[in-house]
């Protein structure tokens, strides 16, 4: 839809279908799987059985800009016709009750002054009502002063007229200005990775804004729904949970002056830590991102949305860069928008990455103490993720132990004096402190 537009150029969209042939397609050989947000933002949600209907009317201006446009155009033609019938009805009776519609001859006495000159017919009475509504004020038709129920009718017909014309022009201003038709030109790359970076699996998409016009203050949410069963047996169809963003800011908010990449690090505690490529295939789970931000050129708040299932999550690639520096100005080649190329990357999940890594330095490079993970001082101090989670094996030493012998206290305490540096175990010391304070 937008190379058809002519905000992207043609090569995009082409590039697109190359890359959808060339990526394998996952989801043929499985069931279509639902999703609750649709690529476009939409909601893919059925709302049915409803019946309170009488709670739509109750908000009817929200009512009226939730409908399609054709809806809308039919009420507001609607609206205008009936007022211009029902007032001919009553402008028409006005006549009829003061005889201004009973025929005269050319050469019979002038009756009484009409209530509103020119109204023979009702199609006269249709007209003038319309004159009257629209203000377009011909002037063959008038309100005397014989009548005053007539400039009665008259301020009444006027006051509605005012009233249908800002209800329905509002509509239309919000229909026209609603935060998602400038979420029309931010896009979002048809697939997400997964990739290494700075040595962790990391979660990563790309977005873009066609636009000059810069989106102020915007922020980008990630959020990960999928079915769960709590430890009672009950199944939640839909547990959210937030996704926090790499942003050296430690915020959501972005700078979305250019193409950028969205990156999240799959570390202990994120929802993402026990994906693997072969859990990746069968998981259900779905991610939805939300970027929300304020339009420079009207002040309106946006949001724009889409989703990635498992299907559309690409393991082990990474996106291609797309900007490039010539004549003193970037430029922005949206043709490799969705482009992405192999790296060389672990099918496991970043958990199992964590316990290998845990035991290999709690064994191997034991004598270490710079290695990865914590050192807890006092008894028992072990790596994290050392090889004390693991079955079967002695257990790895702490990198404190000495192969030394421990000699007494007061044959180290002579030592000491006598200026010989000895190296104490921290068992030790942990014990002498606990026997202190008990006594």
């Amino acid at each position: 839809m937008l190379a058809r537009k002519g905000l992207l150029p043609d090569g995009f969209l082409l590039t697109r279908l190359a890359e959808d042939q060339n990526q394998p397609n996952r989801s043929r050989s499985r069931a279509h799987r639902a999703r609750f947000i649709t690529k476009s933002g939409s909601c893919n949600v059925a709302h049915r059985n409803i019946r309170e209907q009488g709670r739509f009317l109750l908000d009817v201006f929200t009512t009226m800009v939730d409908l399609k446009w054709q809806h809308s155009f039919l009420i507001f033609t609607s609206a205008f016709l009936c007022s211009w019938m029902l007032f001919a009805m009553i402008w028409w009776l006005l006549a009829f009750a003061h005889g201004d519609l009973e025929p005269r001859g050319a050469e019979a006495q002038p009756g009484p002054v009409p209530c509103v000159t020119a109204i023979n017919s009702f199609t006269s009475a249709f007209l003038f009502s319309i004159e009257v509504q629209v203000t377009i004020g011909f002037g063959g038709r008038m309100v005397t002063e014989e009548c005053v129920l007539a400039i009665v009718v008259l301020i009444i017909q006027n006051i509605l007229g005012l009233i249908i014309n800002a209800v329905m022009l509002g509509c239309v201003f919000m229909k026209t200005a609603q935060a998602n038709r400038r979420a029309e030109t931010l896009i979002f790359s048809r697939n997400a990775v997964i990739a290494p970076r700075n040595g962790r699996p990391t979660f990563m998409f790309r977005v873009g804004d066609l636009r000059k016009s810069m989106i102020i203050s915007a922020t980008v949410q990630l959020q990960v729904i999928r079915r769960t069963v709590t430890a009672e047996g009950e199944v939640i169809p839909v547990c959210q949970l937030d996704i926090q963003v790499e942003n050296p800011l430690r915020s959501n908010g972005i700078f979305l002056v250019s193409p950028l990449i969205i990156s999240h690090t799959m570390e202990r505690g994120s929802p993402l830590y026990e994906l693997s490529a072969q859990s990746l295939a069968t998981d259900d789970l779905e991610i939805i991102v939300i970027l929300e931000g304020v339009v420079e050129t009207t002040g309106i708040t946006m949001q724009a949305r889409t989703s990635y299932t498992p299907e559309e999550i690409l393991w082990g690639r990474r996106f291609v860069s797309i900007m490039t520096e010539e004549d003193g100005r970037y430029c922005v080649d949206y043709s490799k928008f969705g482009n992405t190329l192999p790296v060389k990357m672990s099918s496991l999940s970043a958990k199992e990455l964590d316990q290998i890594r845990g035991v290999h330095e709690g064994g191997a490079d034991a004598a270490h103490p710079q290695g990865w993970g914590l050192v807890r001082a006092g008894r028992g101090g072990f790596r994290r993720g050392g090889g004390r989670a693991c079955d079967g094996g002695s257990a790895p030493q702490p990198w404190y132990t000495q192969s030394e012998p421990v000699a007494p206290l007061a044959e180290r305490e002579g030592e000491h004096s006598r200026g010989r540096d000895k190296k104490v175990q921290l068992e030790v010391i942990g014990r002498q402190t606990e026997e202190e304070a008990s006594d």
